[in-house]
């Protein structure tokens, strides 16, 4: 899954304030991130190998020592596909980010709109500024802050995992996908009804053969690749395919 966004971080460092009367009244600056301290917030399910964030924008210093950064990027992570009712299927995929460096007790990882005493931020991303996909419509986005410990240490390590749940639109392969093959294999039961002596009956079963070869070559290119598990609009087109072969013998 490829992820245009923005990754809003804040945090304080006291190294960074100053009292405004001593310095002309100035309560904010903006210097290069490249020039101050940065957690190392990573996206630890990525699928490319660029962990972090490559565009070093400026930061935004407030005198109280809150730091503001929020740099665009564009993430591609894994995503775990379930096919079995494609089209009409819905998706779940995971982002995961935390620091790679610094524990818990370092560096305390927390959701924005976190409220105390709970984990979990039912909308976790700002969609105010997200464009439209034409293929997926998103449903919801909750975020849960989650703290795990390894073997290694006894510190304990912190992630915000924010969990995209996603529905495929479906107009688009109804028209161009199913409504052709459902007319194409209602021809097949229409080949029942030719008398068996007609020489034009292993014609059109063979037609229609061919038909449903090139949709289910077509399926498997639009499909996702995977061995987990077969759609069933493939078991349908597969099914018709065995069923028009043997009425062709």
């Amino acid at each position: 899954m490829t992820t245009n966004l923005w990754v809003e971080q804040s945090w304080y460092d006291y190294k960074l304030s100053w009292e405004p009367r001593e310095y002309g009244g100035v309560e904010m600056l903006h210097v290069p991130s490249d020039h101050i301290w940065r957690p190392d917030i990573v996206l630890y399910n990525n699928a490319d190998g660029n962990f972090e964030v490559t565009l070093a924008t400026k930061a935004t210093l407030n005198y109280t020592g809150r730091v503001e950064w929020r740099p665009p990027a564009i993430y591609k992570s894994s995503c775990e596909i379930d096919v079995e009712y494609f089209p009409f299927d819905q998706q779940t995929c995971v982002m995961k980010f935390g620091s790679w460096t610094y524990d818990g007790f370092q560096v305390d990882l927390r959701h924005i709109d976190e409220a105390r005493g709970t984990n979990v931020v039912e909308l976790g991303v700002d969609l105010s500024e997200f464009y439209t996909s034409v293929e997926w419509d998103i449903l919801e986005v909750p975020a849960v802050r989650n703290e795990k410990f390894y073997t290694c240490c006894d510190e304990p390590y912190l992630d915000i995992t924010f969990n995209i749940t996603m529905r495929r639109k479906t107009l688009f392969y109804t028209v161009n996908l199913i409504i052709p093959c459902m007319g194409i294999s209602f021809l097949t039961v229409l080949v029942f009804y030719l008398p068996s002596d007609s020489g034009e009956k292993v014609s059109l079963s063979i037609s229609i053969l061919l038909s449903l070869t090139v949709f289910f070559l077509l399926l498997a290119e639009i499909i996702p690749p995977t061995s987990l598990v077969v759609p069933l609009l493939g078991k349908f087109v597969l099914f018709t395919m065995i069923l028009d072969t043997f009425r062709s013998v």
